[in-house]
């Protein structure tokens, strides 16, 4: 009784001639470059959301502007964000002209400068994403190609040979399914972590974003937003139960 065909995938790499050998090295290649930037970005975006968080708790709880910006954090988007609006607030304030300040007024001024900081940080977080999304995109189409090429290898193999019966072509044609295995085995891990890098960029920059305008906020009238708003719930609060009051005084 003859034995089933024995798969051999490195053997069917190694017979597949350099074309064989040029998939799998780029398979290769693409998968140890999204698993490095897998691990390197997570630990990063981890670390960056936690620094993030702190710095916005330790700037509102400050009792001062001065002691709020003692202490920046270094890489953090809302601590840079901080400094370059001071920056541009002092710069206005000491260098504009009467003609530059009918041109663009501080706030406009101060806001660009923002702006510009949340661009340079929205680019800076999206490093290496790149990577990712192209790995996701072309490694099923590498690992087709070497499917494509590893079934012409083995077809070419058994015309030669002759014997074309079932068990001598399912077997080379199904070894050849290897590869797509593998190009399905680098998308599929690059694509979800794509996804969950952009998703934990845009949560960090809409946090940022909205800490930039409370700042703009602050560094144009002096006065925090928040604290705007936790006087207007206190008053409305103090305002309603006075009317509660006096609804209970008898008449």
């Amino acid at each position: 009784m003859n034995n089933g065909y024995e798969f051999n995938s490195l053997q069917f790499i190694a017979e597949g001639g350099v074309v064989s050998l040029l998939v799998a090295i780029a398979l290769l290649t693409m998968s140890i470059a999204s698993w490095y930037l897998i691990f390197v970005k997570g630990y990063r975006a981890v670390r960056l959301r936690n620094a993030s968080a702190a710095y916005i708790r330790h700037f509102w709880q400050a009792k001062t502007l001065q002691v709020a910006i003692q202490q920046p954090a270094e890489g953090v988007p809302a601590s840079i964000i901080v400094t370059q609006a001071i920056k541009a607030a002092d710069h206005y304030r000491h260098h504009a002209s009467q003609k530059a300040g009918e041109i663009c007024n501080q706030d406009e001024f101060i806001a660009r400068s923002m702006r510009k900081v949340m661009a340079e940080e929205s680019a800076q977080m999206e490093r290496g994403l790149t990577v990712l999304a192209s790995v996701g995109s072309i490694a099923p189409f590498v690992g087709l190609f070497g499917t494509v090429w590893g079934i012409y290898h083995a077809l070419a193999s058994i015309s030669l040979s002759g014997q074309a019966t079932l068990d001598k072509v399912a077997g080379p044609v199904g070894e050849a399914l290897i590869m797509t295995a593998l190009g399905l085995a680098v998308a599929i891990p690059a694509v979800l972590a794509y996804n969950a890098f952009v998703r934990m960029n845009r949560n960090l920059l809409s946090q940022t974003e909205s800490f930039a305008q409370e700042v703009h906020v602050l560094l144009t009238t002096g006065a925090a937003l928040k604290d705007n708003l936790q006087q207007d719930v206190q008053q409305t609060a103090a305002a309603a139960k006075t009317a509660a009051h006096l609804h209970e005084v008898p008449a």
